[in-house]
């Protein structure tokens, strides 16, 4: 490393570096006696401007920049998976154990473990050529997930040296390629890759698959594909948090990557301490074996916090190169947002809509636009899927973050402050939310769960829509002088609202439905609506219907019948048909 220039002024996080001509945009720099860690964002003839990672008190003019040559990157390799990072990877435990409970300005640790051996099974033969993604090694990294260690994305040429299988640290050779021009690579079990740098694939493949969170609001009525983008936008309390912990823990992803960017410490410091405790229902072991974590919590600095999303993004990026299906959690992008205002008001950049910077958009286009469901180039299939929180200033939709979100996103989950205020959960809104996927999902659906599923679907929707516009009405005037006929709307719209849209996260049964039964749950409700309609046509008051008990029946069955009890359904199916003619029988 060598000296490359000197402080020549300090403006909060960002930082004015004279005498640095050779310095490249997105170049990591040290900054300061503290080598405090930095990024170049901007350069000119005179100066080049540096966004520092940590806080800034102390630095002084003068105090020197160090150049190390290298774009801002993350150590891919074993390790990362059940570990903790700041924003820019640096693992939190090693923090701790180095200088305490607070992070100091200038720790420098590995941002893997160098010293820690892992056990190698070594895949290449001496003399066999191989192409950047092709695996050379596996590693069994947690005992739900085996790390496949891959040559490194632009290397290619013949193996000239080979280890045997053992145990090796991240930074030991395990074999040597060698390219037509007799450059030389050495393989290690980990490789360093630039976080705004997306990971080369061979194919975008179109999503074909749904992302099963065992939700029955997502899932049935707005799924997200794998390989998707999901937005959940929401005012304080009405649920983000909860239901990105729903999704990390049921979703049939393989990996979950959580990114807390800008969030509340003590709200942080809960998410870190249920995850370490929650139990993966898919191994029955504990669910961190399959998760990283990423905490950037919001008094630490903000250029940490614009780059946490890029970290966790990257390494989503490698396992899927791996051919592992990765969800992204990211709680939440408007913090990241305010991070990129704070910056660039530092930066004194033309501010555009309520002070966000002209190019926000375009910066959220390029976190959402990395995901995908891809074709790797080791010929593999894997998938990113990103579920971005969205935290906009008093549940203002129309503000900058949530819109442009919006305009990127193909699935809108949209949390509703009355519903949670009412206690309702999740407190998703089935009027305003939407999802863009049902028609490259269709084909799964119906080879899968069977093609009533859309059908039963939209039938539902459709029910609660009427409500919908059956309740301006009842607000002028009030339900009673409502023809029966519209009454029954009224009362099996109740039955979905409680029965199927709502769901228990602590209840046994509730906290997670498979498809199966949410398909199973949705016919039982249509079939006591038809059952209804036709008995209200026939004259019945919608008051004679109601002294029955089958609609709080109804209501209960996701916490009366299990997930593996099916056959109880068409016993209620029987129950429903007994209730249609013990009415009739009995009005007639």
């Amino acid at each position: 490393m060598e000296q490359a220039g000197i402080i020549a002024g300090i403006n909060g996080p960002v930082v004015a570096a004279k005498g640095c001509d050779d310095f490249r945009m997105s170049e990591t720099v040290y900054v300061g006696k503290s080598r405090l860690i930095g990024e170049v964002i901007k350069i000119t003839k005179e100066e080049a401007t540096i966004q520092v990672f940590e806080d800034t008190s102390g630095l002084k003019p003068k105090d020197v920049v160090v150049k190390t040559g290298k774009l801002l990157s993350v150590t891919l390799g074993p390790g990362i998976v059940s570990n903790i990072f700041d924003g820019i990877e640096r693992p939190l435990k090693a923090i701790k154990e180095e200088s305490g409970i607070f992070i100091e300005k200038g720790v420098h640790v590995s941002n893997l473990d160098t010293e820690k051996l892992w056990d190698t099974q070594i895949l290449l033969k001496e003399g066999q050529e191989v192409k950047g993604g092709d695996f050379a090694a596996n590693v069994p990294e947690t005992s739900s997930i085996t790390h496949k260690v891959m040559i490194p994305p632009f290397v290619s040429g013949k193996v000239t040296e080979v280890k045997p299988d053992g145990q090796y640290t991240i930074n030991d050779t395990i074999a040597v390629v060698e390219n037509d021009s007799k450059v030389r690579f050495e393989i290690k079990l980990a490789q360093e890759w630039p976080i705004k740098t997306p990971r080369p694939v061979k194919k975008r493949n179109t999503v074909s698959a749904p992302l099963i969170t065992g939700q029955r609001i997502m899932d049935a009525l707005f799924p997200v594909a794998k390989g998707g983008m999901a937005a959940l936008p929401g005012g304080f309390g009405t649920g983000k948090t909860m239901n990105q912990h729903q999704i990390a823990k049921w979703s049939n992803a393989d990996i979950i990557v959580y990114i807390g960017c800008g969030e509340r410490g003590n709200e942080m410091t809960q998410v870190l301490e249920e995850f370490g405790d929650l139990k993966d229902p898919r191994t029955g072991k504990a669910l961190m074996e399959r998760t990283t974590l990423i905490a950037n919590t919001s008094n630490m600095p903000v250029a940490a916090r614009e780059a946490s999303i890029y970290t966790g993004v990257t390494i989503a990026e490698y396992y899927r190169d791996m051919g592992y299906h990765v969800a992204i959690m990211a709680d939440s992008t408007s913090r990241w947002a305010e991070a990129l205002r704070e910056l660039s008001g530092r930066l004194e950049e033309m501010p555009a809509e309520e002070g966000f910077p002209a190019y926000l958009a375009s910066r959220l286009a390029t976190f959402y636009e990395r995901a995908g469901y891809m074709e790797n180039l080791n010929g593999t299939e894997g998938s990113v899927t990103i579920i971005g929180a969205v935290s906009p200033q008093g549940g203002d939709f129309s503000e900058p973050v949530t819109q442009n979100t919006k305009r990127l996103v193909r699935c809108f989950w949209t949390l509703d402050r009355n519903l949670s205020y009412a206690r309702h959960f999740p407190a998703i809104n089935w009027l305003t939310s939407y999802s863009e996927y049902l028609d490259d999902l269709e084909g799964w659906y119906n080879k899968n769960v069977g093609v009533e599923f859309l059908k039963y679907r939209t039938e539902i929707l459709k029910l609660l829509q009427e409500e919908s516009d059956l309740m301006e009405i009842v607000k002028l005037i009030g339900s009673d002088v409502l023809p029966d006929s519209q009454k029954v709307v009224l009362e099996l719209a109740k039955v979905v609202r409680l029965g199927f849209a709502q769901q228990n996260a602590y209840h046994t049964f509730d906290t997670y439905v498979p498809l199966e039964k949410q398909k199973r749950m949705m016919e039982v409700i249509l079939a006591l609506y038809e059952k209804a309609k036709k008995l209200v046509s026939m004259g019945i008051p919608m008051s004679v219907l109601k002294k029955e008990d089958i609609f709080n029946r109804i209501i209960n069955i996701k916490y009366d019948i299990g997930n593996d009890e099916m056959p109880k359904f068409d016993a209620l199916l029987t129950e429903i048909d007994g209730f249609y003619n013990k009415v009739y029988r009995e009005n007639s």
